[in-house]
């Protein structure tokens, strides 16, 4: 049996731009509001709370 690949902790420091004052990198899930953050692929942005989507 294949063993689970074990992920790892997320990066939240990547989603944050602390030059200048704190910024936010990604958008907001307009469903489940802020505080969950829309995942970025190269053709589309997702939430992976809801499945909201928006294309690109």
């Amino acid at each position: 049996m294949a063993e689970k690949k074990k992920s790892g902790a997320m990066q939240v420091w990547k989603l944050y731009d602390a030059k200048g004052g704190l910024k936010r990198k990604n958008k907001f899930c307009p469903k489940c509001g802020p505080g969950n953050f829309l995942a970025e692929h190269k053709n589309r942005t997702s939430c992976g709370k809801c499945g909201y989507a928006e294309m690109k």
